[in-house]
């Protein structure tokens, strides 16, 4: 395995081990700790510390070394922690501040695409919409969520907020959780790929209103999917 390969392999091990609660706020790691457990060299485990460090999980105190954070520290929009999250005991509760913040931006963000997007843009979305309904009728979840996250990454990156932009990660992390964690359907609802065209005409067609109420329609039937177990399966994205 390559250097970079065993860090990102350790890294995602204590990563999932924090986010899960296994290792809880106040625990303290060293590198011999993180060595032993994982067969890697002092080398690996400082680079991994240091990157912990950096997503605001872990922090050295004097006398103690570095000791484990809790979420209030986390930088908890960075596509790695989100990752973490959803992949353990606390996916949940992920999956609805997630949503939340969508529901907080993304129907903005689509107003600002319809002001602002390029004539490119308008028509990528456009073409992007037709593909979803292609190979989502068809079942084809992969290259579905592949136009499913380019749409919502346009969207967010066109809007005129340059705020916006950086959530597409954030959001692409998200979608791709859910279809990688057996949360979408064998294929979409047609409600969820009527409104994404309805998104993609309104941005075309320079309808800020209609774009933004689309947007909101998605995310806010998520939202609701979200506190309602029973129709998670046919969420929207």
């Amino acid at each position: 395995m390559s250097s970079p390969s065993l860090h990102a392999a350790v890294l995602d091990s204590v990563g999932r081990a924090i986010t899960s609660g296994d290792v809880g706020p106040g625990t303290p790691l060293t590198l011999d700790g993180i060595g032993a457990e994982h067969g890697v060299s002092r080398t690996v485990a400082r680079e991994v510390m240091r990157m912990l460090e950096g997503l605001g999980m872990v922090r050295s105190r004097r006398r103690v070394g570095l000791v484990v954070l809790g979420i209030e520290d986390w930088n908890v929009l960075d596509p790695r922690i989100i990752r973490w999250r959803l992949q353990g005991p606390g996916r949940d509760a992920q999956l609805r501040s997630l949503t939340e913040l969508r529901h907080a931006v993304e129907p903005l963000a689509a107003a600002g695409a319809a002001r602002h997007a390029s004539p490119q843009v308008r028509g990528e979305l456009l073409d992007l919409a037709r593909r979803m309904r292609t190979t989502g009728e068809a079942g084809d979840l992969d290259t579905f969520l592949a136009l499913d996250v380019r749409m919502h990454e346009l969207l967010l990156r066109s809007s005129g907020n340059e705020m916006f932009g950086p959530l597409a990660d954030v959001v692409a992390e998200v979608l791709a959780g859910r279809t990688h964690l057996g949360l979408m359907p064998p294929s979409p609802v047609p409600e969820a790929l009527d409104q994404h065209e309805a998104v993609a005409r309104a941005v075309a067609d320079g309808d800020p209103e209609a774009a933004e109420a689309a947007m909101a329609a998605i995310v806010g039937e998520v939202r609701r999917a979200i506190d309602r177990p029973a129709g998670r399966p046919g969420v929207p994205s």
